[in-house]
């Protein structure tokens, strides 16, 4: 590659505007640690944005799903069912509680969980399900909790990649007992690293407040509701610092342009490669008629890993930074140690060796074209 060649990152955490104003207010207010103004701004919008019982910003996705698995009291040997496309973190969270995942097989449409597979893999010993939502694409949620509901079943919506999605109307994590976002800098809304619980059930809600704050009732305290605080529960440091919320409140505020920006680019992609869908090259990504998305990710479906590393290389060698996703869990050493498969994951196993990312970012629209050029002369030859 020539030392000259302009690279295009696969990602770049996107600026709103007012990240460092929020920043030196927060400093000025005298409370950099969690649970200040700005949380409190930001956990706001969220339970008005889902219409949840409750929000909570955490330091992590991974946190919320720790919270979840804390809340629906898993115990060693229960089991939750998931998918094994998805991020370690939505399987650590159970495996930490001595709980199996138990993985099924996703739908060749939207590369989520087929819900139509989930009652033959309940046992038991099952506890929960957990859906994955990917792309910021919803899972068949209606049957997923008309499924939990038949069997006494919790649902945990892995909503990381989900913000500002819908499902028939209603917003990604606000539809499950529990939820999870991601404000990771390679999420659409961030806050460099950060996450959110959602919580939709009024039984978790005060349980949640207390985990959340290590444990303790300090935020009933605060409130005046007793006159002392002190250790109730279990829980853990789950809080982020007051300048991670400033951070992330900037952003909030600017979600829905954030938002509209993706899209375009997103849009732009799909219509560009149309042709070669239709040539039989690729596959585009599918997006449901019931599903309103968030441009979180573009991706491909090429014919084979082979084909899909050698366009890795070339867009590389062209200085176009894309990439592949998930190995899928049940795949992995970790994966095969703590869990177990139900069925056959042929559809896992196919469409993560095929699947391709490419960059999208607000602020690439100029270099967009360039992309679109590269990835048509390559699969076109």
């Amino acid at each position: 590659m020539c030392e000259n060649k302009v690279i295009i990152p696969f990602n770049k955490p996107f600026m709103a505007g007012d990240e460092v104003t929020y920043i030196l207010e927060a400093h000025s207010n005298g409370q950099l640690a969690g649970n200040g103004p700005f949380t409190q701004r930001c956990q706001g919008w969220l339970e008005q944005k889902t219409g949840c019982k409750k929000a909570l910003l955490t330091h992590s996705c991974t946190a919320a799903l720790e919270m979840a698995a804390l809340l629906i009291d898993l115990k060693p040997g229960d089991e939750v069912i998931m998918p094994s496309y998805t991020f370690v973190s939505t399987a650590n969270a159970f495996v930490l509680r001595g709980a199996v995942p138990v993985f099924i097989d996703i739908r060749e449409d939207t590369l989520n969980i087929d819900e139509t597979l989930i009652e033959n893999a309940i046992t038991a010993h099952t506890k929960a399900i957990a859906v994955v939502h990917y792309a910021g694409v919803a899972c068949e949620m209606d049957a997923i909790m008309a499924l939990a509901e038949k069997h006494g079943l919790f649902v945990i919506e892995d909503a990381a990649q989900g913000v500002m999605s819908e499902y028939k109307g209603r917003p990604l994590g606000g539809i499950g007992h529990l939820a999870a976002y991601s404000f990771h800098e390679t999420k659409n809304v961030i806050s460099g690293e950060g996450g959110a619980l959602l919580v939709n059930d009024d039984r978790f809600a005060e349980r949640a407040e207390i985990i959340w704050e290590k444990g303790t009732n300090r935020s009933s305290f605060f409130r005046g509701e007793v006159d002392k605080y002190t250790w109730v529960d279990v829980g853990s440091s789950f809080l982020p610092g007051e300048l991670i919320a400033a951070f992330l409140w900037a952003q909030l505020e600017h979600a829905d342009d954030i938002t509209d920006r993706r899209l375009q680019i997103w849009e732009t992609y799909h219509h560009a490669f149309a042709a070669l869908e239709a040539a039989g090259i690729v596959r585009r990504p599918i997006i449901p008629d019931e599903c309103t998305h968030n441009a979180h990710m573009y991706y491909l479906l090429l014919d084979s890993i082979e084909e899909r590393s050698e366009l890795i290389s070339n867009l590389k060698n062209d200085g176009i930074m894309s990439v592949f996703h998930y190995v899928p869990l049940h795949m992995a050493p970790a994966g095969e140690k703590h869990c177990r498969t139900s069925g056959s994951m042929s559809v896992t196993e196919t469409l993560s060796d095929r699947l391709l990312r490419l960059p999208l970012w607000p602020g690439m629209e100029e270099q967009q074209k360039h992309i679109i050029d590269r990835v048509s002369f390559h699969l076109e030859r």
